[in-house]
C-alpha cells in the first residue's frame, strides 16, 4: 500500500534509538524526508547514515534535547514546516511513590507533558493552514494500566493524552490528526532498561525477567520494532485522515478492558 506521503516532511523527536528510530525507519522507507533528533551525536549520526543508506530519503540530523526550548528551536530550524510530528522522549525509571519529591515531580512532567506540548503549540498552526498534519505521541500502556512503580510515567502522559485529546477534535476539520500510541513490550533497549532494573532489585538472572516479560504479554512474545514503526507509519498516512483522538495500543492483545 502506498501510504501517500512520499515528500512529506516528518519530525521525529528522540529518533535516534528505540522506538523514535523505528518510526523513523518506516517513514523514510514510505519516502518522506525525516529530521532525525537525539541528545548524543554518534547516535543521530549513525542513525541518519542507516536511514539515508537503506531508504534513499532524505534524512536530517539534529543533535538537541527536546525537553529545552533551545532543543526545540534547534528542530524547527531545520524543519520549520513539517508536515507530520512524532512525539517522544524517554521514559523515566521506575520509582517508589515515597522517593518522588517536588524536583523529580517538575522535571518530569516538564520532560513527558510540557514540553511536547509547547513543540506541538509551534506546528499545529502551519498544519491546519496547509490542510494536512499528522500527529502521532508514543506514551505507554500504562496510561490506561497505571503501575505503582511507574507513577512518574503514567501521571505526565496521562495529563498529555488530555490534552491532546482535546486538540483532536478542535483541529480534525484541517485535515489535521492527532493519535497516540501506547506501547507495552516492544523490544528495545527500554525492556532491556527495565529488565536489568528488576534483576538488582529482586535478585533474579536476566532469563528470569525476560521470562516474565514475555509471559506477561497474551501473544506470548515481545513485539518487534518494526512493528510499531509500521503502526507509526499508518497513522500517519493519507489513508488515516478519519482517525484522530484515538489511543492505539500495541501489547499483543494484553490489556484486558474494553477501552
Amino acid at each position: 500500500m502506498d501510504l501517500g506521503i512520499h515528500g512529506r516532511r516528518a519530525m521525529v523527536c528522540a529518533s535516534s534509538r528505540g522506538l523514535g528510530r523505528a518510526c523513523a525507519n518506516a517513514l523514510a522507507r514510505e519516502g518522506a524526508a525525516v529530521v532525525v533528533n537525539g541528545r548524543t551525536a554518534a547516535d543521530v549520526a549513525e542513525t541518519a547514515a542507516a536511514l539515508e543508506a537503506e531508504h534513499g530519503a532524505e534524512i536530517i540530523p539534529v543533535v538537541a534535547d527536546v525537553t529545552t526550548a533551545e532543543g526545540r528551536a534547534a528542530l524547527l530550524v531545520a524543519c520549520p514546516e513539517p508536515d507530520i510530528l512524532v512525539l517522544n522522549s524517554a521514559g523515566p525509571p521506575p520509582m517508589p511513590f515515597s522517593r518522588i519529591d517536588g524536583e523529580i515531580w517538575e522535571r518530569e512532567l516538564h520532560a513527558l507533558m510540557v514540553a511536547p506540548l509547547l513543540l506541538l503549540r509551534e506546528v499545529l498552526p502551519g498544519m491546519r493552514r496547509r490542510g494536512f498534519g499528522r500527529i502521532v505521541a508514543i506514551t505507554s500502556a500504562m496510561v490506561k494500566s497505571p503501575h505503582a512503580l511507574m507513577s512518574l510515567s503514567h501521571a505526565s502522559r496521562t495529563g498529555l493524552t488530555s490534552v491532546l485529546k482535546g486538540q483532536s477534535r478542535h483541529v480534525a476539520r484541517d485535515n489535521v490528526t492527532i493519535n497516540q500510541l501506547l506501547p507495552e513490550r516492544i523490544d528495545t533497549g527500554r525492556q532491556r532498561e527495565l529488565a536489568e532494573h528488576a534483576m538488582k532489585a529482586r535478585g533474579i538472572t536476566w532469563e528470569e525477567v525476560r521470562a516474565e516479560q514475555i509471559a506477561s504479554i497474551a501473544a506470548g512474545r515481545l513485539g518487534t520494532p518494526d512493528e510499531f514503526g509500521d503502526a507509526c507509519a499508518f497513522l500517519c498516512s493519507a489513508q488515516a485522515g478519519y482517525i484522530s483522538g484515538q489511543s492505539l495500543q500495541l501489547d499483543g492483545g494484553s490489556y484486558e478492558g474494553l477501552w
